[in-house]
């Protein structure tokens, strides 16, 4: 990845050397501006992606000048640097567009710190920016829909495995979409035009289970009047979705590891084994590893699945992603049912967006179809939804320094909790260096409990 152009707008002119000195010294292209005038004039001749801007200059002020940049190019990512303790400025900055800020004396690591979580940021968009153009030319299924950082991640992974035949496991809670990635791994694959046969092994009974998966030969059993192809040899070809694999059977779990060693099956009955080219995916809402060391799931079978492992999150997890999916729902469900119900109210959005969906995705569908069938206004309301616990707004009444603290104590004792209390994690996680992440620590009286 190249290193981002960086604008240094500062008027002390020491500052302004120690600076570029340092950002050219780690590779960036770094130019630097001793008043907003001057900054002015280089922002249009050049295509700076990052610009370190001092919140007092000699001819204007950071925020005046950080509106006319946002205005130049809305995109370019802003770290406004504000004296020590001048909190309130910051915020306004923030407010402003400001990505980043930093307060005088700078500290160097955290300044480089914040330049490259900028730069991956931006990467990011750039890469999710060419994988939805790729998943919108190749996948035309509109399901898919995210925007969140965690489902690129899920989004990234499925379109690099889904050109090779590896076997893979999703996992995730019920009701995340696995069934869509699978889906989407198929589509995108050289077998797109073969079969893809799905396979929900907790719904089968398990006496009919294996001959669903195998296949029968006349007379295998009381019953079998005719032969019968299992879904391994209809998925010839193409890809195999087990979904719930964790519910099978330990005589399937031996049979199954049969077929992904040898590439053939054998029907009830048959005195020949089949071969078959399928590509194997499987699902479950369980978590494996632990069932492996419980002795109810075979560790060869496992380690052979799991040659790929693509955890889909909780919607809980990825809110981002909850107004796209709203008006996803919204809109399939009120062309479906042919109503005109124009919108959410915004006190119904906010509580759909507040909401810990235990049932995921799946639940968040059910809840808007249920609203749009039911309510008698051109808007859901939230009358219409069932009964959501709405968790409401943090109060923000009182002194702002005494607000930001509090809620900056919270996330990092949340960070550490979430880090198993290792502070490098913690700080990379909070975007802190861990020398800032021991000042706060401390200033805190943040202990483990």
């Amino acid at each position: 990845m190249d290193r981002a152009s960086i604008l240094i707008v500062e008027d002390e002119e020491t500052q302004r050397s120690l600076l570029g000195g340092l950002l050219k010294k780690e590779g960036y292209g770094a130019q630097e501006a001793g008043d907003g005038g001057t900054a002015i004039e280089m922002f249009k001749d050049n295509p700076f992606e990052i610009v370190l801007l001092d919140y007092k200059l000699p001819d204007t002020d950071g925020l005046t000048l950080l509106k006319r940049f946002k205005e130049m190019n809305p995109e370019v990512e802003v770290i406004m640097i504000t004296a020590f303790g001048s909190i309130e400025n910051a915020v306004e900055a923030l407010k402003g567009g400001a990505s980043e800020y930093l307060t005088k004396p700078i500290e160097l690591n955290d300044l480089l710190f914040k330049i490259r979580k900028i730069e991956e940021k931006t990467h990011l968009v750039y890469e999710n920016k060419i994988l939805k153009e790729t998943l919108k030319d190749r996948f035309k299924s509109e399901e898919f829909i995210y925007s969140s950082e965690k489902m690129h991640e899920v989004a990234s992974l499925v379109v690099r495995i889904a050109k090779t035949d590896s076997t893979c496991i999703i996992a995730g809670e019920s009701g995340v979409g696995k069934e869509i990635v699978v889906n989407l791994i198929h589509a995108l694959s050289d077998r797109r035009d073969q079969p893809l046969v799905k396979v929900n092994c907790a719904a089968i009974p398990e006496t009919l289970l294996e001959s669903e998966l195998f296949g029968y030969e006349k007379g295998a059993f009381t019953g079998a009047y005719q032969r019968k192809i299992g879904k391994f040899e209809l998925s010839n070809k193409g890809t195999i979705f087990l979904d719930e694999i964790g519910d099978i059977s330990p005589l399937l779990q031996s049979k199954l590891l049969r077929v992904i060693q040898e590439r053939e099956v054998e029907r009830l009955g048959g005195l020949h084994p089949v071969k078959v080219d399928v590509r194997i995916i499987a699902a479950t809402n369980k978590n494996l590893d632990e069932e492996v060391k419980n002795g109810t799931f075979r560790e060869d079978l496992y380690y052979r699945l799991n040659v790929v492992k693509i955890h889909i999150p909780p919607l809980r997890e990825r809110k981002e992603d909850i107004p796209l999916l709203m008006d996803f729902f919204f809109k399939r469900f009120n062309d479906k049912h042919k109503r005109n119900v124009k919108g959410f109210t915004r006190e119904a959005r906010d509580m759909l967006i507040k909401y810990d969906y235990s049932g995921n995705v799946r639940e968040l569908e059910n809840i808007i179809e249920r609203a749009l069938v039911l309510t008698r206004g051109e808007y859901i309301s939230k009358e219409d939804l069932p009964p959501i616990p709405d968790k409401g707004q943090p109060s923000l009444e009182g002194n702002m320094n005494e607000l930001i603290e509090a809620m900056e104590k919270r996330m990092i004792t949340e960070a550490l909790a979430n880090n198993d209390w290792i502070q490098t994690k913690a700080a990379s996680h909070l975007g802190l260096s861990e020398r800032m992440l021991r000042y706060k620590i401390k200033k805190y009286n943040i202990m483990k409990k």
